[in-house]
């Protein structure tokens, strides 16, 4: 599949709708509302949704049916296209604050980030970002993708913590490597204080970037109540506009089982797909609430996805013009 830039590439490009698990391919034809074993459906005007759904408890709640869910853009219902609770292979981008702030933290980091790597599906492809003032790449160039744990971990540990915090590079660096992934579900993981004194983007443009993309974003803020370049509002603004989710450990040792929480969430996640009533593509922004109700009792459940998206108005042109077409 042609893969696209990332400010043109939304989910009204070509998606890879539902993937399902390497069992799967030894099963028969697909059901209805489902797409084969690794199968590719094309479509312009599907919107992809990964959502968590939890119980009043914090629990996940596995075993939910289509009917068991409602989706609204702009405060309208939609109807639901395809649907899907499988773990399905993931592009990852682990994005790691190497600044001189958290000099103190760096086993600790590559621990639990290591914790997340072997938590993985095997058919995961997963890369680094490292980064202070600057933004690099932790594998080498010829091998942009990995899901081999020492490699990862050589990837982690191989720059030197120091300087300053280009938090907002470091994530439009994550979100374009993405997007060259071969998987539909991508996700960043991103571990900073939140701070950010060196970037040449600003969050605005990074907030457009995410809001553009079908990416999750995970967030984990760690530092000290001291620490002056701290920002958790904007690890958690991140996080909600993409429908991942922030943590704050109180201490080091809580970070190993919150990596271990957001790999279980990735891979329990329900897809749903709608195709959206409105379809002017304006630039302009859209929320997207999605509702999920017990099969037992009808309870209402809590149920974590992105916040909204945008379509860049760019692509009315490109759509109009299937030759061009990315």
């Amino acid at each position: 599949m042609k893969r696209c830039a990332i400010h043109k590439c939304w989910v009204f490009s070509l998606i890879v709708l539902i993937a399902l698990p390497c069992a799967a391919l030894s099963q028969g034809a697909p059901q209805p509302g489902q797409v084969g074993p690794y199968a590719i459906r094309t479509s312009v005007d599907l919107v992809v949704l990964q959502a968590t759904v939890r119980d009043h408890k914090g629990a996940p709640v596995p075993g939910l049916r289509k009917e068991n869910f409602q989706v609204y853009e702009d405060k309208v219902p939609q109807q639901i296209e395809s649907f899907s609770h499988e773990d399905v292979p993931v592009t990852v981008g682990l994005v790691i604050d190497n600044s001189g702030s958290m000099r103190s933290k760096r086993s600790d980091v590559i621990t639990a980030a290591m914790a997340f790597v072997r938590s993985s599906n095997p058919a995961d492809q997963m890369f680094v970002v490292n980064f202070n003032e600057h933004v690099s790449m932790g594998l080498p160039a010829a091998l942009p993708f990995t899901n081999n744990a020492a490699q990862l971990e050589t990837a982690l540990s191989g720059n030197a913590i120091s300087g300053m915090t280009a938090l907002y590079d470091a994530i439009a660096t994550g979100l374009e490597q993405l997007q060259r992934g071969k998987w539909d579900k991508k996700v960043l993981i991103v571990v900073s204080d939140g701070g950010d004194n060196a970037s040449k983007r600003n969050l605005a443009q990074v907030l457009s970037t995410v809001n553009q993309s079908n990416a999750v974003i995970y967030t984990m803020g760690i530092f000290d109540e001291t620490d002056e370049d701290r920002n958790p509002r904007v690890l958690r603004q991140l996080s909600r506009a993409s429908g991942g989710e922030a943590f704050f450990p109180k201490t080091l040792q809580e970070i190993l089982p919150i990596c271990e929480q957001i790999a279980h969430e990735i891979r329990s996640q329900y897809s749903i797909a709608f195709v959206p009533t409105n379809r002017k593509q304006d630039g302009t922004y859209r929320t997207i609430e999605v509702k999920a109700y017990s099969s037992s009792g009808g309870r209402r459940l809590s149920v974590i996805t992105r916040a909204g998206f945008s379509i860049p108005s760019t692509l009315h042109s490109t759509d109009s013009n299937p030759d061009n077409r990315p």
